[in-house]
Formats: structure tokens, C-alpha cells, sequence
């Protein structure tokens, strides 16, 4: 599953937060345990926090959302966007396993 602009948020910043919710709430991929974070965003539009998309792209992924996974995933996105090659590789596996 694709997920461009939510990707390109969390890693560039880009496109604006807005338009990401807009995007995940008019396309709402049916994966379980991604309706709370729907009604979330929702509810909280461009206010969704950012640990909420990073838990969502972890679900979206089909990976478990816990507290360590989406520390983990923060941190990657961090090093991706400090410019770390390394880290934008690991986030890119992450619809691979």
C-alpha cells in the first residue's frame, strides 16, 4: 500500500500536514485497527499530532502500533530527516516486511 503524502510528511515535511489528513480521510484504507485514528483526525484535523501519523503508517504498514514501535519510528524519521540514507532506507522497509 502506498501512502505518498503521509511518507513525504513524515520524512520531508512535505505536503503540509492538512493536506495529508485530507488525503487519508477521503482515501481510509480498511486495515484493521486504523478507524480510531480516522475519528482522531477527524475530529482534530491539521492538530493531528504527529505521533498519531507515525502510529497510523505504522498500522497502515501492518505492524503493531505499541509505544516502543512508534518511539523506534520517531527516531527513524528524525535521522531521515537530519539526512541519514541509513534511516530513510529502514522507514522504506517498513512496506516491505
Amino acid at each position: 500500500m502506498e501512502f505518498e503524502s503521509l511518507d513525504g510528511y513524515l520524512l520531508d515535511g512535505a505536503p503540509p500536514k492538512a493536506a495529508v489528513v485530507r488525503d487519508l480521510l477521503e482515501r481510509r484504507p480498511d486495515v484493521p485497527g486504523a478507524a480510531a485514528f480516522y475519528e482522531g483526525m477527524q475530529r482534530l484535523g491539521a492538530r493531528t499530532p504527529d505521533l498519531s501519523l507515525i502510529a497510523l503508517r505504522l498500522v497502515l504498514a501492518g505492524r503493531k502500533a505499541d509505544d516502543a514501535a512508534v518511539v523506534r519510528l520517531r527516531d527513524v524519521i528524525a535521522r531521515a530527516r537530519a539526512g541519514d540514507a541509513e534511516a530513510r532506507e529502514e522507514y522504506a522497509a517498513l512496506g516491505r516486511a
